[in-house]
């Protein structure tokens, strides 16, 4: 029997962004094959209308309109409800499907695997350019049975980044049936990760991941949907969020819980740190320095030289100090602090009006 893919797509107020990422699933050899659902959570400006034009002349696309937004984690999880086909894959309404990605995945899914992990491209400021990121330090094809300890720390060991740890959406490519066995576990909905605590919770009873290389989608660089309470909240996100999930389904001292905090000091490493630090201070009103200082201890809690040295350079740094090590750095993230702070302005004047 041949495997079926969905592709779902949980979205909010994405009328900015839908039309490109349809455009670049309907574009694609194998486009016909597959199902697209698209959920949308009550969005409030014309998403719906523009949705609907592509669903007239695509009758693969299945457009479910909620009466009321639900939340990402929720509404994530509902994307996958109407869904018909073997496998669905998470896609973010935002990102872009990458020349043949559907036919790879069309072919790849005819292995079985439970989850597929597949990388993406990430535009990188700092460097002007796109970069394949990483995931797992594996060869394409390599399967982990995660249900297995020997398997699964081998895996946690070979953990890039979170996305390892199934923190991008557009990444997974999941079997419903293994999906829908387990309910939503109330007790993450509202962390913005539930869908990876879900993962994590199906590893007990069996879960194999076979990882991908080579990108199938680029990463939209310009929205970042976790990003609107400030740069503090989002590293808070991130932080507190998948340090929960591992000492939860691992506990604190399990090798599972100490790579993923490994991975987290990765992505939040110690120059992000006094960057997260230093925003304090340019935006008071908006940063949290009391939240800021609760998640350095938090992601370095472990006792090693490195962070002892990373806490103690985080205690010292003076914001003017850290201005003058770091001026491009700085400056930027505060030109962009300002254009937030502009925009925001304008729109109340322009609601007000």
């Amino acid at each position: 029997m041949v495997a079926s893919l969905s592709v779902c797509i949980p979205i909010y107020n994405f009328a900015k962004f839908i039309s490109e990422t349809l455009d670049s699933i309907l574009s694609q050899d194998g486009a016909n094959e597959i199902e697209i659902v698209i959920l949308d959570g009550a969005s409030t400006d014309n998403t719906a209308e523009i949705v609907e034009g592509y669903r007239k002349k695509h009758a693969n696309i299945n457009y479910v309109r909620l009466p009321q937004k639900g939340g990402i984690d929720r509404d994530m999880a509902r994307s996958v409800e109407p869904a018909t086909r073997d496998y669905c894959w998470l896609f973010s309404g935002d990102d872009i499907m990458r020349p043949d990605a559907i036919r790879r995945m069309l072919n790849e899914i005819q292995s079985g695997a439970d989850l597929y992990l597949c990388k993406h491209m990430e535009y990188i400021a700092d460097l002007e350019r796109w970069i394949e990121w990483p995931t797992v330090d594996a060869l394409d094809g390599a399967v982990f049975e995660l249900s297995d300890e020997r398997a699964r720390q081998d895996y946690f060991r070979r953990a890039a980044n979170t996305e390892a740890f199934f923190s991008f959406i557009g990444g997974l490519i999941v079997r419903r049936e293994k999906w829908n066995s387990i309910p939503l576990n109330e007790e993450f909905v509202g962390g913005c990760w539930a869908h990876a605590a879900r993962l994590f919770e199906l590893m007990r009873g069996g879960l194999s991941v076979k990882c991908l290389s080579g990108a199938l989608l680029d990463r939209r660089p310009d929205n970042d949907s976790f990003a609107g309470g400030g740069m503090v909240n989002r590293y808070r996100i991130a932080i507190e969020g998948f340090h929960k999930i591992a000492d939860h389904f691992f506990g604190h001292d399990s090798v599972e819980a100490f790579h993923v905090r490994r991975v987290i000091r990765a992505e939040f490493h110690p120059l992000a740190m006094l960057l997260g630090k230093f925003m304090c201070s340019v935006n008071p009103a908006g940063e949290s320095r009391s939240m800021m200082d609760r998640l350095m201890r938090t992601a370095y809690c472990d006792l090693t030289f490195a962070n002892l040295r990373a806490k103690f350079a985080y205690a010292t740094m003076s914001p003017s100090r850290f201005r003058r090590q770091q001026p491009e750095l700085c400056a930027r993230h505060e030109r962009k602090f300002r254009s937030q702070l502009q925009s925001r302005e304008e729109a109340a004047r322009v609601g007000g009006t």
